[in-house]
């Protein structure tokens, strides 16, 4: 019997993720030049990282031969949402502290609730620990908070919701979310992920870490990922009651942040002009491809991250189309969503640059 046949079944048969094609990986198969490849696949900031977190970064290289020290970042972090340091708990990208809320409350024999069409990571790490998917359906291409209740059992424990979702674009009204809160079980834990939340328009924002002294229940995971610009540093975090906070801790690895992706998230949270500057870019950019998708006929679901997620014909086929012109975007068939397309919010240039590759692909 093979060694591989003692492994345990429940991990056999998860789907490994896949992530949007790197733009080296691309100009192997299509013998393009990397200056002529276009990425907006993996909904990375177009202006690449706070100035501020590149600086710390140059000036942290020195002590690399040194264990991580945690300790600023959360003290920052802590500082900024107001509460207290043994609430954070820092993650190697907000996906490991998905990962880590998993570990914590599923199992064998347990469940965990998420949505039709939601970030493909819940279900990554639900499989992972032998726990059962239960899927609510979507509506109108997003969670539907209605069902998503109905479909808590007495056996689930966790249950998962991104707002805005990933990678759809559809936003829940805080409100909606709260009230759901109030609705589940207290011993079902409810993560509740934003890691988009910073596009969001400042009147549809709210302060939902507060909430977190109103249902001990709650966690809320971010990331550093998206409008700081350090998607390759690998930098997140989960705000919790401190008593959920102690439990994820004693599941997380020791040093899972390594020194530049502190220091750097650390400069980051104080580079506010970027993160003006990144989100103006944003704006302005999802109007730039919502009007052109408007001009080519093309049905979109409307967006409140980074990125917009459109109806094609075929989505396989005018994929293929685009990667042979150099432009990546993102096919999302693994999400029940074949034919469409999911496309990060770029630069002017590169915003145009799809769309004119777009419009000979359709």
């Amino acid at each position: 019997m093979s060694i591989s046949a003692q492994a345990l079944l429940y991990v056999k048969g998860i789907s490994p993720y896949v992530p949007g094609k790197p733009i080296t990986e691309l100009a192997r198969e299509m013998g393009l030049p990397v200056e002529r490849i276009v990425k907006l696949a993996s909904n990375e900031n177009p202006l690449g990282m706070s100035p501020k977190a590149r600086a710390a970064v140059t000036a942290a290289l020195d002590g690399l031969e040194r264990y991580p020290d945690q300790f600023e970042l959360i003290r920052a972090l802590a500082e900024r949402l107001g509460v207290g340091q043994n609430q954070v708990v820092l993650g190697n990208g907000s996906n490991d502290v998905l990962d880590l809320a998993a570990r914590v409350f599923l199992s064998p024999g347990r469940s965990a609730v998420f949505s039709q069409h939601a970030f493909a990571v819940y279900p990554l790490a639900t499989l992972s620990t032998g726990a059962e998917c239960v899927v609510a359906p979507a509506k109108h291409y997003g969670h539907d908070l209605t069902a998503m209740r109905a479909a808590i059992r007495p056996d689930t424990r966790l249950v998962w919701i991104a707002n805005p979702n990933n990678p759809t674009g559809n936003f829940l009204p805080y409100p909606d979310v709260r009230a759901f809160l109030e609705s589940v079980p207290g011993d079902v834990a409810v993560v509740l992920d934003e890691a988009y939340n910073d596009y969001l328009p400042p009147a549809e924002r709210v302060d939902s870490v507060a909430w977190l002294k109103d249902f001990p229940n709650l966690i809320i995971t971010r990331t550093f990922s998206k409008i700081h610009g350090l998607a390759g540093l690998r930098v997140g975090f989960a705000v919790a009651s401190a008593e959920l906070a102690d439990l994820l801790n004693r599941v997380r690895q020791p040093f899972n942040l390594n020194n530049l992706a502190l220091v750097a998230a650390r400069a980051a949270l104080d580079d506010h002009l970027f993160v003006a500057e990144s989100y103006q870019l944003n704006r302005r950019g999802m109007e730039q491809i919502v009007a052109g998708l408007k001009r080519l006929g093309l049905e979109h679901i409307p967006s409140h991250g980074n990125f917009v997620t459109f109806a094609v014909s075929d989505g396989a086929a005018v994929n293929l189309k685009l990667l042979k012109q150099g432009v990546i975007v993102r096919p999302i068939g693994g999400y029940g969503l074949p034919n469409h397309l999911r496309v990060t919010i770029g630069l002017e240039t590169e915003n145009a640059r799809f769309l004119e590759a777009l419009e000979t692909s359709l």
